[in-house]
């Protein structure tokens, strides 16, 4: 009978962030590709050129306050209406000597004039208005340029396009503009135990809730997700599977077979797919230690644990950065600082995911650590995020400041 090691051996495996390093010096990523949008599609988009101002934005100075237009050397004093200012038309000329002309709110100032008094501190009084006070040269005025300068660049590379971006980019015209395009990532779950979210499972069946859990992150990562089919535990299947996410997408994540059980054959065929092939298998992490990080000619292909809870916590920390680099997209996390509710005790050595709820006291918020079960579907959805814990620390007792990284997606 052959004796052989099964499992993982402990002193191989790397913690996360020596994991991604080794991953991104071997991969090969491809770089991520530009494609051109117009302004109306643009939203959630990433932008692949930093965007500059053309000129000076308001091109002349305005009114901040509905009011009159004077000359502060003039206040305080009574001054003789000459006029007033509509929107989208210019002042004619320039404001003489102890005269004052009605502006509304994002009115032209005109030529002389050098500050406005709101409508509420004068005294009306026929064709004339008192100013009771002096009033400073730029009170009320917005600057010519005081919004946008021109060159100066307002939307750097890689920033996601939502309302603010959005006026900005119409405010300088922009109708055509440069983003990234969205990587195409397949998802596939495996396994012979999943069936159909809309099928009736057995007692020894479970609905496939992986993938559209993984979906939802990959699409916040700016990705769009191709559902494959599931797979069974079929190495043939599997495979062809496999080839088929290579060939017609930029990525794959794959969730389930990644361990080194008897039927666990996942990794096997990833590195029958191509160069470089499987960089990462395992990892001094809990929970997710049975993950596959690859690349076949260039695209990513990243083995996820099959439990829900495992899954889920190496996409957001693991793979996020991964498939973040294809789409030109920066990983942004909040994190909130909290009390710890309850004491964590982990193993030393490793890197520990415990999800946290984050509920608010008077003192601030607070983190109540959850039981960590991988296999759990729920946990997750009554999380508010994750504490991290490096491999230094072994335990943390109730009432220590904590952080708590919120999901990059979801959550409460």
């Amino acid at each position: 009978m052959e004796n052989r090691r099964i499992g993982f051996q402990a002193d191989a495996l790397l913690a996360p962030e020596q994991a991604l390093t080794l991953y991104f010096a071997h991969a090969q990523l491809r770089a991520p590709q530009i494609e051109y949008v117009q302004l109306q599609n643009a939203l959630r988009r990433t932008l692949a050129q930093p965007i500059e101002s053309d000129g000076v934005y308001p091109a002349a100075p305005r009114s901040g306050m509905d009011g009159f237009a004077v000359r502060s050397s003039d206040t305080p004093g009574r001054l003789a209406i000459a006029g007033e200012i509509r929107m989208g038309h210019a002042w004619s000329g320039a404001l003489r000597e102890r005269t004052a002309v009605r502006i509304p709110t994002g009115g032209v100032v005109p030529d002389g004039a050098d500050a406005v008094v709101p409508i509420e501190d004068v005294r009306l009084d026929g064709d004339s208005v008192e100013v009771t006070l002096a009033v400073p040269a730029g009170d009320s005025v917005n600057p010519a340029g005081s919004d946008m300068r021109a060159g100066e660049t307002l939307l750097e590379c890689g920033r996601s396009v939502g309302g603010p971006e959005l006026g900005v980019l119409a405010t300088l015209g922009i109708q055509s503009l440069a983003v990234y395009r969205r990587p195409v990532v397949a998802v596939i779950s495996s396994g012979d135990e999943l069936v159909e979210v809309d099928a009736q499972p057995s007692p020894a069946q479970v609905r496939d809730s992986n993938r559209w859990a993984v979906a939802g992150t990959l699409e916040a990562l700016g990705a769009a997700v191709r559902h494959l089919p599931t797979a069974p535990d079929d190495p043939v299947r599997l495979e062809a599977l496999l080839r088929e996410a290579v060939a017609t997408c930029d990525a794959v994540v794959l969730t389930g077979g990644s361990s080194v059980g008897e039927r666990d054959f996942t990794p096997r065929i990833i590195a029958q797919l191509g160069s470089p092939g499987v960089i990462v298998h395992g990892l001094r992490v809990k929970p997710g230690k049975p993950t596959v990080l690859a690349s076949v000619g260039g695209k990513p292909v990243i083995g996820l644990p099959g439990n829900p809870a495992s899954a889920l916590a190496i996409l957001e920390f693991v793979a996020a950065p991964i498939i973040a680099t294809l789409s030109g997209r920066r990983v942004r996390r909040t994190v909130v600082d909290a009390q710890l509710a309850a004491p964590v005790r982990k193993r030393p050595g490793w890197t520990w995911y415990v999800p946290a709820r984050l509920d608010e006291a008077d003192g601030g918020p607070v983190a109540y650590p959850l039981e960590l079960r991988s296999s759990s579907v729920s946990l997750l959805a009554r999380a508010s995020g994750f504490l991290i814990l490096d491999e230094t620390i072994e335990s943390v007792p109730a009432g220590t400041p904590a952080r708590v990284t919120r999901f990059l997606v979801g959550g409460y």
